[in-house]
């Protein structure tokens, strides 16, 4: 079902799917995407799981407010879950998406119960990135966009030093040789992370779909 939340100061749209009393997990979009990202998967994990699958700010029917921090993006996930009355859950996160999600986890490492970061952007300076080119594209604000790059181009240091705070089991997937991103350095900063390197690129849940489930399922299982 698509319910909405007014949290934070803003209204975000998110997908409800499983019984209520079950663990919850969120499932988080990249850049660009929505909950509709992750048609499939939700229902997979829904069977033993209550899933919420948010469109962030900015993107879908969610509000699009002009103004992108990723704390403030992390800040809003925090605030669903507090309007959810959840108190603890796991977070499955790909790209910008992983990037609030272990935002949420250093900030909040009580709140998470476990986390997987799918092909994430290192919390350090982007090298050789391409400029945003504004096309025809719908479905997500273009402001998004151009201020997501700038932070993902020069980060906040305390967003590394953050990654060491983190608490919960952390299991990272690396799209490796294809992929934009280096995620290495980024899991070996988390204490007790684990790295699955999946050699398809940066979609791993839409290219390597039967894998990415058979590997985020044993890491939820272990």
């Amino acid at each position: 079902m698509i319910h909405e939340a007014h949290v934070n100061g803003i209204k975000l749209v998110y997908r409800e799917e499983g019984d209520p009393a079950s663990p919850p997990l969120v499932l988080i979009h990249g850049r660009t995407a929505d909950h509709n990202d992750w048609n499939g998967i939700t229902q997979h994990f829904a069977a033993r799981y209550h899933v919420f699958a948010p469109d962030l700010r900015g993107h879908g029917a969610s509000d699009h407010p002009g103004d992108y921090p990723l704390p403030g993006m992390a800040a809003d996930i925090v605030a669903l879950l507090d309007h959810l009355g959840v108190a603890r859950a796991t977070l499955i996160a790909h790209s910008l998406g992983a990037v609030v999600a272990h935002l949420v986890a250093s900030e909040h490492p009580e709140r998470v119960e476990r986390l997987v970061l799918e092909d994430v952007p290192p919390p350090y300076p982007l090298k050789g990135r391409s400029p945003v080119v504004e096309d025809g594209s719908t479905g997500f604000d273009w402001r998004m966009m151009h201020e997501t790059e700038r932070q993902l181009l020069d980060p906040d240091p305390a967003w590394l030093a953050g990654l060491g705070k983190i608490t919960a089991p952390t299991l990272v997937l690396s799209g490796g040789e294809k992929s934009p991103f280096d995620a290495g350095d980024l899991a070996a900063r988390i204490p007790g992370a684990k790295l699955v390197t999946i050699e398809v690129g940066h979609l791993i849940h839409m290219d390597a779909r039967a894998r990415f489930l058979r590997v985020v399922d044993d890491f939820l299982n272990a």
